[in-house]
């Protein structure tokens, strides 16, 4: 036996800060036109923010009669003073400008981004496997879907270019200090280092507490989803007060959880807000010891009063994004989770398909729809197998039922061959190719599958039959003629124009599987699978259904699974299924004379009749 099932994958090491960061720089690339502009100014915004104190120091030792700039020895305090605070105006004015300009690009870019990472994992969540839906609530999903992506486009707008934007800020504002007087800026330096580490400290605690929320408000949005598809059972079985319960539980952990990111957010404000302070007091202390020992003047002690602030303004800023910051990161994390998942069942390589002949592709030709399963065993868990050295094969034009008792594996027969799911070992091949060498969509294309709940998009009723793909409307209509439910689309107030509600509200249960009945005609498929596809019908609409089937099962391989086993008495083969394994095979009349399960099931069935 062949296994198909692909090497366990090893557990995969977190990414740090910076490496997070990083998975966004191929999106940004995309607009880097933007994004290059909007850096550009970055020095030009941290020079002008860094004049102004300078500026203000001039005028103070201008008044004090202390040494300044050349080009203002000649001139009189007042001519001084008009000429720096015209320099100052022009700097707040420059700094007011072309800081919106940069603002609006970057926010320009964190859209676009947001956008382009929403689409990537819209795209690949539809790409993965159905196993993958099996185990991963639609809350949890839809969450990483909003939340988080505009959580992450936060992070690139405001947190990775504010970021840029602080440490130029820092190292401008640090060198200006350094030229001006180093005593000071020493002081200022080694205030930084020690607060840098604790906000560090407070940020990695905030991150552990903040994904853990995030993951709670997954369970929560999952949780109401839920009870809101549910809630005809809910009301139904009076489950509304054990649901309550359950949810305020679930509830009072997020808050919880919530509680914690509160505290280290309002841990880091107060560590900065106390810097702040004490970088005043301790330059004003610093500054009046060397203004006593005549090393250091009135103006260049005023620049540092303002220099100290907006030394710290960087880690001020971040403090005041902290609780969107670490949000974003733990978004990012959680979208990089989703999207590093693998795509379980993929299209053969572009080599594989040059090795196959265009008729083995294209199964409108040749055999028209021969199935063949060669020792396929299968298991949605581990080794706890639903399907068991299934060896059969259906040949051209065959039509084939699939009976059993529930849980017998009927359903999983065609998802396999759906390729919904990969055999864990043994192959399908159908028209003698592996199914795995075919690309999904050329496989489904030739194999229409009508379910036993027809699912319904909201759109029109033409839309719900066409599926995205074009079909002139008088083909729509033959199809509809076919399957003989053009007289409920007519009698519909617009027809086919008729708009439906989500999962077709409006509609009846028996028309919506008459849509899906019409889906599959319309695209004239080589085999065809029905799942228990007439069980919403009434007699009278199963009837008109019945006489559609005669006309589609016509030259066509079918597979129909029916619990009804009075239904299926004209097919060429009845496959028994028990526990996942083929235990008996044969016509209706013979099977009846093994009185093997299939007769012990008819005769059931006939009894409660």
């Amino acid at each position: 036996m062949t296994s198909s099932s692909s090497p366990a994958q090893k557990p995969r090491r977190k990414d740090n800060d910076w490496q997070l960061l990083m998975r966004l720089v191929p999106y940004a690339r995309r607009h880097g036109k933007f994004l290059t502009l909007s850096l550009t100014l970055l020095l030009p915004l941290s020079l002008a923010g860094a004049v102004q104190p300078l500026i203000v120091g001039q005028a103070v030792s201008k008044l004090k009669s202390e040494p300044t700039w050349d080009i203002l020895d000649p001139l009189s305090v007042s001519a001084s003073i008009n000429l720096l605070g015209s320099l100052l105006l022009f700097t707040i004015l420059f700094r007011l400008l072309f800081a919106g300009v940069q603002g609006f690009m970057i926010q320009k870019v964190g859209q676009q981004l947001t956008a382009d990472i929403r689409n990537d994992l819209f795209d690949h969540v539809t790409a993965l496997a159905v196993k993958f839906f099996d185990r991963t609530p639609v809350g949890s999903l839809i969450t990483r879907l909003t939340n988080d992506v505009e959580a992450l486009g936060e992070v690139f707008s405001t947190g990775a270019i504010g970021i840029i934007n602080d440490i130029v800020s820092i190292v401008v504002i640090g060198v200006v200090m350094f030229r001006q007087q180093w005593q000071l800026a020493l002081l200022l330096i080694a205030l930084l280092i020690p607060v840098t580490l604790l906000i560090i400290y407070f940020q990695q605690q905030y991150r552990t507490s903040n994904y853990l929320a995030r993951e709670e408000l997954s369970k929560l949005n999952a949780q109401f989803q839920e009870n809101i598809i549910g809630i005809d059972v809910v009301q139904l079985f009076r489950r509304e007060g054990f649901n309550q319960e359950l949810f305020r539980k679930n509830n009072q952990r997020f808050i919880e959880a919530i509680d914690k990111t509160i505290f280290y957010d309002s841990a880091v404000s107060a560590t900065l807000e106390w810097i702040a302070l004490v970088a005043v007091a301790g330059v004003l202390g610093l500054g009046g010891i060397l203004i006593l020992q005549d090393k250091l003047t009135f103006g260049i002690l005023s620049e540092f009063i303002l220099f100290a602030p907006r030394f710290f303004d960087p880690l001020r800023r971040f403090a005041e994004k902290f609780t969107m910051f670490q949000s974003g990161f733990t978004a990012i994390e959680r979208i990089n989770e989703l999207l590093n998942k693998p795509i379980d069942i993929r299209d053969p390589e572009s080599e594989k398909r040059q090795n196959l002949h265009a008729s083995d592709l294209d199964i409108s030709e040749g055999k028209i729809g021969e199935i063949r399963f060669e020792d396929v065993w299968f298991a949605y868990k581990n080794d706890e197998f639903v399907i068991k050295n299934l060896d059969f094969t259906i040949r051209p034009g065959e039509k084939i039922a699939l009976v059993g008792p529930t849980g017998a594996g009927k359903s999983s027969v065609i998802r396999l061959l759906c390729r919904l799911y990969e055999p864990t070992y043994g192959r399908i091949l159908v028209d003698g190719v592996d199914i795995r060498h075919l690309p999904q969509q050329e496989l489904r294309r030739h194999i229409g599958v009508i379910l036993q709940d027809g699912f319904l998009f909201s759109g029109d009723v033409k839309s719900n039959i066409s599926l995205g793909e074009f079909y002139p409307l008088s083909q729509i209509e033959e199809a509809a003629k076919l399957t003989n439910i053009n007289r409920f689309i007519e009698e519909l107030p617009q027809g086919y124009n008729t708009k439906l509600r989500e999962r077709g509200t409006n509609l009846s249960s028996g028309q919506k599987q008459l849509l899906a009945f019409a889906r599959v005609a319309i695209r004239n498929p080589k085999i065809l699978v029905l799942d228990e596809a007439t069980s919403s019908l009434d007699v009278g609409t199963e009837a008109l259904v019945q006489e559609a089937l005669d006309q589609l099962l016509i030259n066509r391989t079918a597979i129909i699974i029916a619990h009804r086993l009075s239904t299926i008495r004209n097919v060429d083969r009845i496959f028994v299924l028990k526990q996942g394994v083929l235990i008996e095979t044969g016509t209706h009349e013979s099977l009846l004379a093994q009185k093997g399960l299939y007769a012990s099931l008819y005769q059931l069935q006939m009894l409660g009749s």
